[in-house]
């Protein structure tokens, strides 16, 4: 899986780069399917609470699954993203589970 971090407008730390890395590896065990991440975080307005944004998009192998939450930190709004993502990803699954073949008369 590709994993691209996009920050707008400051410089992610290492710190905070390593954290997205490993929330957004963490979802890999739902699907085989994620081909590749992208992930754009940017500060909405400086001095206000719940300022900091993040967008995830995965693209999967038959599908999208994108998820945007907004927090005090990047890690909460990411932490929210990947729940987000994760049941996105296990609802396309199931979707895909349930859809039987057409019988062969």
């Amino acid at each position: 899986m590709k994993l691209r971090i996009q920050s707008i407008n400051f410089d992610a730390t290492e710190q905070l780069k390593a954290f997205i890395e490993k929330k957004i590896k963490k979802l890999e065990r739902f699907s085989d399917e994620i081909i590749q991440t992208e992930v754009s975080l940017k500060v909405i307005k400086p001095d206000t609470a719940k300022n900091k944004e993040a967008l995830v998009k995965m693209n999967l192998r038959h599908s999208e699954a994108v998820a945007t939450k907004t927090a005090d930190t990047f890690e909460e709004a990411i932490d929210l993203c990947a729940f987000a993502i994760e049941k996105q990803i296990l609802k396309t699954k199931e979707k895909k589970d349930h859809i039987s073949p057409k019988k062969i008369v």
